[in-house]
Parts: C-alpha cells; sequence; structure tokens
C-alpha cells in the first residue's frame, strides 16, 4: 500500500495551483538562461546582446521587438538570485487576485518603464547633461520593471498600516538608488513603481495616525545617516555626477550618524525637542546643497570642490533628499508634542478616591476593582477614568474603562489620543467586547484569558455535574470545618500571620515574587471593601482562604463579586478550595448578588479549530508555563463550577507593537522581580518542558 504524500507536498501543489504565470515565468527565464548560457556567462557580454537588449538605441534604431523578447534575458548569472527573488511580488499578486492581473501589471509596468525610460532620457540627453546622455546610449536586459511593477501592486494589498510602511520601503529603495547609481535599470524601476503608485493609489498619508507620522520621519531620517556611511565607504554615479569614498571624513560621519540615531529614536517617541533638531539638521543641509548647487552654476564644479575639498554632487544629493524630510516635518509637526514627562488625559489627575466613587456611581466589569490597587496611574477622560501602568515605553490599560457604559467608548478614544501624543504605545489588557469594538479600526487582537462567570441567582448544587462541590461540603461538615467570611483587617493577630504564613509559603515555591498587575497579594486583600473567605479546622488552623473583590452594579450596590487570592495550607483539608468556593457562592446567592467570577485564567482559552498562529502561540506558552503557574490546571478547577466564559482581550494597534508590549507586561507582572529570579523561572520552565 503507498504511503500518503507528505503535508508539504500537499500545501506545494496548492500554491503552484495558484500561481501558474509565475512559475511558467521563472520558468522560462531558466531556459533562456540555460539555452544561451547566461547561467554561467555574463550574456551583455555576448554577440546576441544587441538584438535583444531594450533601450533608447533599440528603439531608435527600429529594434521594436526588444522591450519583450529582452524581458527573459539577464545580464550577469549573480543577477539571476535577484531576478528570479523579485518575482516574489508577482506571485504575491497573483494568488490574491489571479493570472490575468498579475500578467496585466507585469506587462504594462514592465513595457511602461522601458518606453518611459527612453523618451525621459531622449528629451534631457538633448541639453547635454552627462547623465542623460551616458544613460541614453545604454542597452538593458531583464524583468525588473514589470517585477517591481508586480512588488509595488502587492504592497496595495497589505492590510494597514504595514502598507504604508511598505510603500515607503519601496520609495525609499527606488529613489535612492536613482539619486545615488542612476543606471538605466534604476530608472525603469523608478518609473514602475510611480505607476502603480498613481494608478492603484493605496498610499494614503492623509489619513495616517500620529504613530504613522512619526514612524515615516523615524525610518526617513535613519535612511539619511545610512546613505552617508553608504557613501562613505561605496563610489556612487547617480544624475548629480560621481562621488568617492570620503577616505578622512569616517570620524566626522560617525559622530553625524550618531547624533542622527539619537535624535530618529526621539522622533519614533514624538518627542518636541527631536523634532525641533531635525527641523534645524534639515534646514543646514538643504542651504548647504543650495549654496554649493548656486555656486557650481555660477563658478565650476572644480573650483567649487577644491574650496570645500569635498564631493559637490554628494552635498546636491543629500540636501535633496533633506529637503522632502523637511517638508514632511513641517507638513506632520502637530505629531511632535510628546515631553518626557507627559501625561495622559484632562487635569486634574485623578486619584484612587476618584476611581473608587466613579466605580460605585457608574459601576464596572469583574476586573475594575483591579483598577484601585496600588502601581495604577490615571487618565481622566471627559467622562470616566482609565487605569494603567507606564511600562518599557507602553501605556497599558488595565480592563475596560471606568465610567458610565455609554461613555466608555469615547473614553477609550481619548486614552489612545492621549498615549499617543505622550509618546507611549497605547494597549488594553483584559478588555471586554465594548472595548474591543471600540478601538480604531485595524488594532488587533488576543485572547488573553476566559472570564468565568457562575450565575447566582437560584444557584443550586444538585445533579450529578455538581458532584464534586456537594462531596466538599458535606466532607466539611462531618469534620467540623468552619467557613467565614469576613476582613482581613477584623480577624485576630493569630488568622492574620497564619494567612501571610501560607501566602509566603506558596510564592516561596514559585521562585519568582507574587505576579502583580491582574494578580492581588494581601496587601489588596486589606482593602476594606474586599471580603476574605477563611475555612478553619476544628483546631482553629486556616486551612485555606479566598479574597474577593467587589463587582459594583451601577446603583451603589454590590452586584458581584471576584475571585483573587487563592491559597490552602499544605496537609490541611484535602477539597478546601471546593468548599470555600462552594460556601461563598451559596452565601453571596443569599445576600442577593447576581453573579460570580472566578476570574480568567491567563493562555488557557479553547480555541477554535481555524484560530492559526496565535492559537499555537498561545496553546506553546501555556505548556511551558504550566510548572510554574498551572495556569491550565487552574482553569480545569474552575469547570467545575460550570461557569459561563465572556472573553477578555489583549488590544493593540499592530504586530510591531508587540515586543514592546511584551516587555510593558512581564514589568507590570513582575515589577520586583530580579534577572536572578527570571533565570531561576526559566530553568524550571525548560525542566517542565523536558518532562
Amino acid at each position: 500500500m503507498a504511503e500518503p504524500r507528505p503535508r508539504a507536498t500537499h500545501l506545494a501543489a496548492a500554491v503552484g495551483r495558484r500561481i501558474p504565470a509565475t512559475l511558467i515565468f521563472v520558468a522560462i527565464m531558466l531556459a533562456v538562461g540555460v539555452a544561451f548560457a547566461g547561467l554561467w556567462s555574463p550574456f551583455e557580454d555576448s554577440a546576441l546582446f544587441d538584438n535583444v537588449a531594450y533601450g533608447l538605441p533599440a528603439l531608435v534604431e527600429g529594434r521594436w521587438w526588444t522591450p519583450i523578447i529582452g524581458t527573459f534575458f539577464v545580464n550577469q548569472p549573480w543577477v539571476y538570485v535577484f531576478t528570479i527573488a523579485s518575482f516574489a511580488g508577482m506571485a504575491y499578486l497573483e494568488f490574491r487576485r489571479g493570472w490575468r492581473v498579475a500578467l496585466a501589471y507585469f506587462w504594462i509596468g514592465q513595457l511602461f518603464a522601458v518606453f518611459a525610460s527612453a523618451l525621459l532620457l531622449w528629451g534631457l540627453s538633448a541639453t547635454g547633461w552627462t547623465w542623460a546622455v551616458t544613460e541614453a546610449a545604454a542597452l538593458d536586459v531583464g524583468a525588473s520593471g514589470g517585477t517591481m511593477a508586480c512588488i509595488a501592486a502587492a504592497v496595495g494589498l497589505l492590510a494597514a498600516p504595514w502598507r504604508v510602511r511598505a510603500w515607503l520601503v519601496l520609495l525609499s529603495f527606488v529613489f535612492i538608488a536613482m539619486l545615488f547609481w542612476g543606471e538605466l535599470a534604476d530608472l525603469e524601476h523608478a518609473f514602475a513603481v510611480v505607476l502603480i503608485l498613481f494608478v492603484d493609489r493605496s498610499l494614503r498619508l492623509q489619513r495616517q495616525t500620529v504613530r504613522e507620522q512619526r514612524l515615516v520621519a523615524f525610518v526617513a531620517i535613519t535612511s539619511l545617516a545610512i546613505i552617508e556611511v553608504i557613501t562613505l565607504i561605496v563610489p556612487t554615479n547617480g544624475p548629480f555626477g560621481p562621488t568617492q569614498p570620503a577616505g578622512d571624513g569616517i570620524w566626522d560621519v560617525a559622530i553625524d550618524v550618531a547624533i542622527v540615531v539619537f535624535v530618529a529614536q526621539g522622533l519614533r517617541r514624538g518627542r518636541r525637542w527631536a523634532w525641533v533638531i531635525s527641523v534645524v539638521l534639515a534646514s543646514l543641509n538643504v542651504l548647504l546643497g543650495t549654496t554649493i548647487l548656486a555656486l557650481v552654476i555660477i563658478t565650476t564644479e572644480l573650483q567649487v570642490e577644491s574650496i570645500l575639498d569635498g564631493e559637490t554632487e554628494l552635498a546636491i544629493a543629500t540636501g535633496f533628499l533633506w529637503l522632502m524630510l523637511l517638508v514632511y516635518l513641517v507638513w506632520v509637526r502637530g505629531a511632535f508634542r510628546a515631553r518626557r514627562r507627559s501625561t495622559i488625559g484632562r487635569a486634574p489627575a485623578p486619584t484612587v478616591d476618584d476611581v473608587k466613587t466613579m466605580l460605585h456611581a457608574d459601576g464596572g466589569g469583574t476586573l475594575s476593582w483591579m483598577t484601585t490597587w496600588e502601581g495604577n496611574t490615571y487618565a481622566r477622560t471627559t467622562t470616566g477614568i482609565v487605569a494603567y501602568q507606564r511600562r518599557a515605553g507602553v501605556a497599558l490599560a488595565l480592563a475596560d474603562p471606568v465610567g458610565p457604559a455609554a461613555s466608555r467608548p469615547e473614553s477609550v478614544r481619548e486614552f489612545i489620543r492621549g498615549a499617543e501624543d505622550a509618546g507611549l504605545v497605547p494597549c488594553f489588557f483584559s478588555a471586554g467586547e465594548a472595548t474591543k469594538d471600540a478601538v480604531p479600526a485595524g488594532w488587533r487582537s488576543i485572547v488573553v484569558a476566559d472570564d468565568t462567570i457562575v450565575d447566582l441567582p437560584g444557584l443550586q448544587f444538585t445533579g450529578k455535574a455538581w458532584g464534586p462541590v456537594r462531596t466538599a461540603l458535606n466532607r466539611a461538615g462531618r469534620e467540623d470545618m468552619t467557613f467565614r467570611v469576613t476582613r482581613l483587617k477584623d480577624e485576630p493577630w493569630g488568622i492574620q500571620q497564619q494567612v501571610r504564613a501560607i501566602s509566603e509559603m506558596w510564592v516561596g515555591d514559585k521562585g519568582l515574587p507574587e505576579m502583580g498587575f491582574t494578580l492581588g497579594t494581601l496587601v489588596e486583600a486589606e482593602d476594606p471593601e474586599v471580603r476574605l473567605a477563611l475555612a478553619l479546622s476544628p483546631a482553629g488552623d486556616v486551612d485555606g482562604f479566598l479574597s474577593w473583590l467587589p463587582v459594583h452594579g451601577g446603583d451603589g450596590t454590590v452586584h458581584g463579586w471576584t475571585l483573587d487570592l487563592m491559597r490552602r495550607r499544605d496537609g490541611g483539608f484535602g477539597p478546601v478550595m471546593e468548599f470555600l468556593i462552594g460556601s461563598s457562592a451559596k452565601l453571596f446567592s443569599e445576600e442577593g448578588a447576581k453573579i460570580m467570577s472566578l476570574s480568567g485564567a491567563p493562555l488557557a482559552h479553547d480555541y477554535p479549530p481555524d484560530a492559526g498562529a496565535i492559537a499555537i502561540l498561545s496553546e506553546r506558552l501555556a505548556e511551558m508555563l504550566e510548572p510554574v503557574y498551572g495556569f491550565a490546571s487552574l482553569h480545569r478547577f474552575k469547570e467545575k463550577f460550570h461557569p459561563r466564559y465572556e472573553t477578555m482581550y489583549l488590544l493593540f494597534r499592530d504586530e510591531s507593537d508587540l515586543t514592546r508590549i511584551g516587555a510593558g507586561l512581564t514589568r507590570a507582572f513582575l515589577p520586583e522581580a530580579s534577572l536572578r529570579q527570571f533565570a531561576g523561572a526559566g530553568l524550571e520552565l525548560v525542566r517542565g518542558d523536558r518532562d
């Protein structure tokens, strides 16, 4: 019996069926390379080159077939690597829009690039411009005009904001190559890309966010630093003339680059001082380039170079690039208002008492009381408050905004604007569906947990499904266990010390400090509005305890409770947690509470089969963290109480923010952890993974 083909083979075959035109093009080019020896010897040195190469001379002499025939040849063997790779854009375009569209973009782009370049060079060469005269006599082969058009069209299919970023990279590439190398192929690339830019109109800078405006400025000024390094070590020969490596100016360039990199970081964060310095630098470079250009026109290039002891062409070319950056910086000047100590929100800054007052009046979600914990900062919006922590350049908002339910979407938008104006990365952690619906279009979301909610009205522990809970309650009765709901500060010193000893023992086993942010400690349990559920043995020992956070309903009453701390004593009553939670549920139900939240276990979400890479990553992290924190085990334990689930999300702008958000979350959850403790926890993860 024949073995089934591997999954990778099936995938490759399926992809091949989606991009037949691209594969045929690549096959023809390789076949031509073999037939005419272009794969191993320079084709431009062969006698056939002049008969198939396109360019102004070929068109003037009537070789009309060259723009088509020349497409399938490559001038140097090493160029095949880049030529084949450039067909990736056509493959993506064909995969998304079909072979007809891909072929149309390729051939229109290729022919337009060839004919437009020839026409421009024909007109400019009549002026006697040295560069234009040289390139007007040049010939070229290859498919790069068509493939660049396909790449530009493929970029237009990307999701925002990656579309704008990819367009900026592509335009930077073609124009820098044109300005500093300026060969016929570079001119063709520029024409192909500009054609698609105007035809597709997929680059819409007027819709940029503040974050994107800062990113464009960052990329632009960094690119100028890279250009300075390149021209330091590589000779160039663009439209402005040839340049030679600056042999003795390496230290000047190194200092310039260091300054530009420092300023670029400030631009990325929207700092006002960085914008001012950038405008000054750009103005000086534009002034220098303009002055040199004027002197060259008035006198001669040799006279100017003898005076300046430098390359006039390089100064003029970089001056042009600085001019474009200067215009852009002035245009988007409003994006650079952030200062180092910028605050978010309206004045006066809220206090924790303001947050509690608003929770009492307007209610909140199951995690809202966590916003009152130490470590949070508060941003006042028009009608609400957003609790957040400032970590690693991230404004990490906790849960949903506090305030009237109808105005919470506007609070979300105000917080995002405020964070971006302050140069911070905005995101929401453990947010609900309402906040997810309120963030701007294009924001990404990752499921971080499922809030487990038990509805209390009419709750009865009857039936087979409630057997484990009922068994725990019955056993507690037989063994004379005592259940008591109290406040930690109201308990005698001995009980408080037992509670602290149990908690410290639990933390000591983890190798890391107690986690914070959405996971409380005994400090938070001391709040008089937080209730403590105790399980006491007949001897008066604390066998376990829970802390419950209030969930306010907006009418001045508490309509539910959220589980925070869960701790048990080693060697105590076995099913103490089932006993504590079951007894708490009965008490809260009798008091008239509507819900009881058992909180969400991080990384324990049940993803659908088509969830993709996010599900795979989440499941892998859950497997690694299980030996240390037991999130999956906790999730399975909570299922004994048959809760319903409400999804909790991490909401963020796009994937480029995830590195900084990850660092921010690490510090939010473990603000006191040392490098040694992280290393010890990492060793525990490795051991658990091996097991």
